[in-house]
């Protein structure tokens, strides 16, 4: 069956780093594109980044540029966020998923995001940012 497992949560002080992985299993990961989204309490879910199926094209949205990169290994079936500067706005739960299709990113996820977005998606791992 499909499986998307996370790991590399923690607490961590802020302008700390952690990498977050993700070991897909029960699909085929290496043609499928996928995303990094996360959940904080209260809170709307939101996209961070997407990936196509070969590594080559990557996006993030715009409160993640320039402090996470999103990166995969298809021989290992695993996915990567790696965040660096982290702040406590951070803290949330962080999901990978896989979108329906053969699209990675959509417009509209800036402001609205549901798990209907997505054909497969892990339990997350918490990410908490506090000093």
């Amino acid at each position: 069956q499909v499986q998307l497992v996370e790991s590399g949560g923690g607490l961590v002080q802020p302008g700390g780093s952690l990498r977050l992985s993700c070991a897909a299993s029960g699909f085929t990961f290496s043609s499928s594109p996928m995303n990094w989204v996360r959940q904080a309490p209260g809170k709307r879910l939101e996209a961070l980044s997407g990936i196509n199926s070969n590594g080559g094209g990557t996006t993030y949205t715009d409160s993640v540029k320039g402090r996470f990169t999103i990166s995969r290994d298809n021989a290992k079936n695993t996915l990567y966020l790696q965040m660096n500067s982290l702040t406590p706005e951070d803290t949330a739960v962080y999901y990978c998923a896989k979108p329906k299709g053969k699209t990675y990113w959509f417009s509209r996820w800036a402001y609205q995001l549901d798990w209907n977005e997505f054909d497969y998606w892990g339990q997350g791992t918490q990410v908490t940012v506090s000093s």
